[in-house]
């Protein structure tokens, strides 16, 4: 089997850094002495790194470097190829797992009617009940700027409609002609 060797490097990736590893094995290995670590799990113990390959190339097994930076290093006498599988299939499923929680805007204007505050209000709930959280941006034209405190009430007034599904993460500001207030899920 073919032997990798240790990089670390950094992925910029959809604004996130990963750090992807690779394992030393085998010959690979740059230690006089390794702590070993059995097929069945076992403690060997600190034994030479001949030897220590020896006893992986006679089980046909790979003699893998689990923490390089221990002292002496930690290995293990394992199958790398079942462990780099099972390790994709772990991350996979990882990932699966994963909820990206994404930002829903609600935009109104301070004299919004009640019918249509209500449709907002629906709205919001059911975003916040997807998981995702909620962004109120009421927009203000013209004059309307001049009255921030109307702007205010109506964010409130909407935030404690939908107290019972969220939190506010950040109150009412405003922000040039718009007032932003941010609601995120219980």
């Amino acid at each position: 089997m073919e032997a990798y060797l240790l990089f670390i490097f950094y992925e910029k990736i959809g604004g996130e850094v990963q750090i992807s590893k690779e394992l030393l094995i085998n010959n690979k290995i740059r230690a006089k002495e390794v702590r070993l670590i059995g097929a069945e799990g076992e403690q060997i113990g600190v034994t030479p790194l001949e030897e220590a390959l020896q006893m992986a190339r006679d089980k046909n097994l790979d003699l893998v470097n689990v923490a390089p930076q221990a002292k002496p290093p930690v290995c293990r006498i394992m199958d790398f190829g079942k462990y780099k599988y099972e390790q994709s299939k772990r991350d996979k499923e990882a990932r699966k797992k994963q909820r990206s929680i994404s930002v829903k805007e609600v935009k109104m204007r301070p004299n919004i009617e009640t019918h249509d505050f209500q449709v907002k209000v629906r709205n919001g709930r059911r975003f916040l009940e997807d998981g995702d959280k909620v962004k109120v941006t009421l927009v203000f034209r013209g004059r309307e700027v001049t009255h921030p405190e109307l702007g205010q009430k109506l964010c409130l007034e909407y935030a404690k409609e939908l107290e019972d599904v969220s939190t506010v993460e950040r109150k009412p500001r405003l922000e040039g002609r718009n007032m932003i207030m941010i609601l995120a899920p219980k």
